[in-house]
């Protein structure tokens, strides 16, 4: 720090700045270990992390101390109960100190601004690394952020003015109640985010009626029973993500994307993945999950319905596993489906959001030796990775919530979906890190070979409706665009609102939010949005009018499930989707 800066901090000021430089020196320090630690798993040379230039750091800790400065005074100078002016302001959305609480009183309102002032210097200084490897810098503004989240003061019951108010209100019941809410969520190895007892697949959730039609060990197909007298000749396969169970798609009746569908005039199956057991599920591959999922699949729907060319949707890596499924048809010299929809799926993994940059060779590497030739990761482990991109959202959040303030969460039905966790077999995950994440060799026409067939996605030449979510920290949208670059056919672009699952499943009964489309097809995603036209609305409406058109002609609903081959087996949702962790 200058000279001139030393002398405008006042004294009792000194010691607090050289501490929160010091805690920035020593976070920084410590992830400069790390990345020696991982540079040396991987192999390569071992570099120690640079620091931000001199002059940029003089300027980041100027103003760290004339920030810090102006909030001493303005507490010294203000009382109880009286608010101050702000010296800094939470980001748009944060609800943390939102509680009158932190800005009436001096000490936790100083509290609170002196955190966010702290957090700031930190994130600048992450931004600041000179790292020219975009993806280990991204790694550090995520732990960076992770550490941030962590130390807020409204995590801690001592320095969250929260916590003491409701516990002087209900004499220690708040407190009593979050022990019992904290040793409960011991027991189930997992943070409540919602009233468990609340939701039932099958009786609340998932409620479409149809029936199972096919099974094979990675998947049941369902077959849904029409909601309309016509309907359009060419069905349609849902392929939603093995990472989490499909009934996202098919929450209650005024979200369900499955009902919308059927409503609105298709006939509509589903693939159901099985949850693998530790004991039984931990040999599948990435090939068995295209051979017994999509392939499979797409056999039975056009044995049912007597269709060649069915339409397909994918959903995230549902999107991913069903477009290298056509890959390998196309490669066979079969074509397999009449249009193809992606929801928030990568088929270029360039920019693969903030999981990307979680993803190294040290890292692949260890899972490869650990599961890549046989057993699972553990569904909550998968659920911890995703809790922990928005962890103020979906982990402090309930910690405060639940364990300092005592409360039962409310019952949501999208966060009971949420901690539904799946298993995931260690050589089909493994594979998928390796080839999508880590090395993007999808993209690369004949790199990959499934099935025993070299795949290019420029052979999959349907028509395509390639829909991402502009603030999904997934799949980042303009990745998701890529595809329109890979795909051999034509295809229609569109931007929804919001992010990774509030983006998608966006009720087209509720109609809310927005969407952009544009004519042009240009190969970069920044002159598509240029030229894009906001919609108020669900993107869904306009989806089914596109999807409309591929739908062929008219024809009566069929008046029964399956058929002499494909007898039901039972009612939907079936039992795979109710097999837990």
């Amino acid at each position: 720090m200058s000279d001139s800066t030393d002398k405008q901090v006042p004294p009792g000021m000194q010691a607090i700045l050289a501490a929160g430089q010091a805690m920035a020196q020593g976070f920084f320090d410590a992830l400069a270990r790390q990345h020696v630690a991982m540079q040396d798993s991987s192999g390569a040379a071992a570099q120690k992390l640079p620091m931000p230039e001199t002059e940029v750091m003089a300027s980041l800790h100027k103003a760290f101390a004339e920030k810090h400065t102006e909030l001493w005074s303005s507490m010294l100078s203000r009382t109880s109960g009286a608010a101050g002016p702000a010296v800094v302001q939470p980001e748009p959305g944060d609800k943390r100190f939102a509680a009158p609480e932190w800005s009436e009183s001096p000490v936790f309102d100083y509290m609170r601004q002196a955190y966010l002032l702290n957090a700031g210097f930190l994130r600048q200084m992450a931004d600041a690394m000179p790292i020219a490897d975009g993806r280990a810098k991204a790694r550090m503004q995520f732990l960076t952020r992770q550490y941030i989240d962590a130390l807020s003061p409204s995590n801690f019951a001592a320095t969250n003015p929260e916590f003491i108010k409701t516990a002087v209100e209900t004499k220690g019941e708040s407190i009593a109640r979050g022990i019992q809410n904290l040793l409960g969520d011991l027991e189930k190895g997992r943070i409540s985010m919602t009233d468990d007892a609340a939701f039932e697949i099958g009786r609340n959730l998932a409620l479409t009626p149809g029936s199972v039609v096919y099974e094979n060990e990675l998947m049941q197909l369902i077959q849904y029973a029409p909601l309309t007298e016509k309907v359009a000749q060419t069905p349609l396969l849902i392929v939603p993500p093995c990472i989490n169970k499909f009934y996202v798609m098919d929450l209650q009746p005024e979200n369900s994307l499955v009902r919308f569908v059927v409503e609105q005039g298709f006939t509509a199956f589903l693939v159901s993945w099985k949850n693998p057991r530790p004991d039984t599920g931990g040999h599948y591959t990435w090939d068995d999950y295209l051979d017994k999922g999509p392939l499979a699949a797409l056999e039975v729907v056009r044995a049912i319905t007597r269709v060649k060319k069915p339409n397909v949707l994918g959903f995230c890596v549902g999107g991913t596993i069903l477009t290298s499924a056509l890959a390998v048809s196309r490669a066979r010299g079969e074509e397999p489906v009449a249009s193809l929809t992606l929801m928030t799926t990568l088929l270029d993994f360039s920019d693969a959001g903030e999981l990307g940059c979680l993803v190294d060779e040290a890292s692949v590497a260890a899972r490869e030796a650990a599961i890549g030739k046989g057993g699972v990761l553990k569904g909550q482990e998968l659920a911890n990775v995703f809790s922990f991109l928005r962890a103020n959202d979906l982990v402090w959040q309930y910690v405060v919530g639940n364990y300092l303030k005592g409360n039962k969460p409310v019952a949501f039905d999208l966060l009971y979906w949420n901690s539904d966790s799946t298993n995931l077999p260690g050589p089909f995950l493994t594979w998928y890190l390796r080839n999508m994440y880590l090395e993007n060799n999808l993209r690369v026409p004949g790199k990959l070979k499934m099935l025993g067939q070299k795949v290019d996605l420029g052979k999959v030449d349907v028509p395509a409706y390639l829909m991402a979510a502009r603030e999904d920290h997934i799949v980042p949208w303009k990745s998701a665009y890529l595809a329109r670059n890979l795909l051999g056919g034509d295809t229609t672009f569109v931007l929804g609102a919001s992010g990774h699952i509030a983006g998608a499943i966006n009720p087209a009964s509720k109609n809310r939010r927005s969407y952009w489309t544009a004519d042009q097809r240009p190969a970069d995603p920044d002159e598509w949005f240029e030229a894009a036209v906001e919609h108020k609305g669900s993107w869904w409406l306009h989806w089914a009018e596109w999807l409309r058109g591929h739908g062929g002609k008219e024809i009566a609903a069929r008046g029964r499930l399956g058929s002499t081959k494909y007898e039901p087996i039972e009612p939907a949702p079936g039992r795979y989707v109710k097999e837990r962790s």
